[in-house]
């Protein structure tokens, strides 16, 4: 099978989503299948092997914001476009990502535009993606990233001939923070193409059902394959660190809950039933984030312990590994719905419980894994007690993280992943019956 993966890139950090679908492309090259990860706007950042086969960079990010903002370069030649394309060039674009130069009315239009395809203001990076993938992919299917690539699907159906399935993962979070009117448009538009599709591939129950009821999908073309994850390098857990160790690996922002986290440690320090508790944070920093990050090494500094907590921006896969087989339990309590939580089954694999709050995916994940425990969300007082338990309860902690890792090795690894989602991608193949309009 011909399987053409196109994932959006960032630039400049790394990304749970971009993670998974190389993972899931270099599972399926593994299983036998001519895959490619193609990238979309932005270079992707991977922290393992790119899955992209020199595939190009198709959508240019530069280019599809330049025919955002001005009409003279909808019009303008290929020769001009590929000046704006330049692996260069989109890097350096990369590295101002996440620094807020752009504004949220901005992407609150350049979304509602991609979302419109054919009618919106980047037809023109549009057309050159069905081109190539007619003359160079010629793909059986194509698989879509995320929901927010639904403007594509039409061309690319109509171009290729190729069953069009669409991953699900984290778009509502993105889309609730636009501003409106652009926000409620931009479900409104997603929901009218959502019918274009073959097949939709959820990574979690919860999400599946959310985004089925949000987006008006067709419920009978949802179907739920959790993530997996690549397990070269996880090799038999050392012994618990001493002194403990709590540990967050995820985007260093209030979003994911690392205040709440930070407050939670604060907490057990108060109490002093685990004195010499350790706290270290790990994962992607862009520029945005850093006035954030300032404020929680500021307020640990100001609680006394700024000596106990230690930073670990944007860390590549060898030190990612090493970085949670140094810890004793682990948590990114979250404020928002998370789809899945990549890092829950990182943590696992390397042998750490974790303890995550009782909303969103979690709960699911927690549950299919058994590798962990719940605490209630947006709660630092709840937190700190079910950490606690499990940092007084080493034995506990053992057979926590056991059991997460014998899950993770066989339920949860890419493997596992691949052969789900090409169940997928049989069952739109073989159903003998297209989305409505081919």
């Amino acid at each position: 099978m011909r399987i053409i993966q196109l994932t959006p890139g960032t630039g400049s950090f790394y990304c749970g989503t971009c993670v998974r679908d190389n993972a899931l492309v270099t599972e399926l090259r593994r299983l036998g299948h001519d895959a490619l990860l193609v990238p979309l706007y932005l270079p992707p950042i991977l922290d393992e092997a790119p899955a992209t086969g020199g595939a190009p960079i198709l959508f240019g990010g530069l280019n599809a914001y330049l025919q955002q903002k001005v009409p003279l370069f909808r019009r303008t030649p290929r020769w001009v476009d590929r000046l704006f394309d330049a692996p260069g060039l989109l890097r350096a674009v990369g590295r101002r990502a996440g620094s807020g130069l752009t504004s949220a009315r901005e992407l609150g239009e350049m979304t509602l535009s991609t979302l419109r395809g054919e009618d919106g203001n980047q037809v023109k990076e549009l057309e050159r993606l069905v081109d190539w993938l007619r003359t160079d992919g010629k793909p059986d299917v194509v698989c879509l990233s995320n929901a927010l690539l639904l403007g594509l699907v039409r061309r690319i159906r109509e171009g290729t001939g190729a069953r069009v399935v669409c991953t699900l993962q984290g778009e509502d979070s993105y889309l609730d923070h636009l501003p409106e009117p652009w926000g409620r448009q931009a479900w409104d538009t997603l929901a009218a193409r959502a019918r274009d599709v073959d097949a939709y591939v959820a990574i979690s129950r919860y999400y599946g059902e959310l985004m089925t009821e949000r987006a008006r999908l067709p419920r009978e073309r949802v179907h739920v394959v959790h993530c997996g994850i690549n397990l070269e390098g996880y090799g038999d857990p050392p012994s618990l660190p001493a002194p403990p160790v709590l540990g967050y690996l995820a985007r260093l922002s209030r979003l994911k809950g690392l205040a709440t986290l930070v407050d939670a440690y604060v907490l057990l320090r108060r109490r002093g039933r685990v004195p010499d508790l350790r706290l270290r944070v790990a994962g992607t920093m862009t520029a945005g984030d850093e006035p954030f990050v300032a404020e929680m090494k500021a307020h640990l500094a100001k609680q006394g312990l700024g000596g106990d907590a230690e930073f670990f921006p944007n860390l590549d896969r060898d030190q990612k590994i090493a970085f949670l087989q140094s810890l004793t339990v682990f948590s990114v309590p979250t404020t928002y719905g998370e789809s899945f939580g990549l890092y829950l089954l990182e943590a696992m694999a390397a042998g750490v419980p974790v303890v995550q709050p009782r909303h969103a995916a979690f709960p699911e994940v927690v549950a299919a894994t058994g590798g962990g425990v719940l605490c209630e969300p947006d709660d630092p007082d709840s937190l700190a007690d079910q950490l606690e338990a499990l940092l007084l309860d080493p034995a506990r902690a053992r057979d926590l993280g056991a059991a997460g890792r014998l899950s993770v090795l066989q339920q949860f690894s890419a493997t596992a992943m691949a052969r789900g989602v090409l169940e997928v991608f049989g069952k739109a193949i073989g159903s003998g019956e297209q989305a409505p309009g081919r």
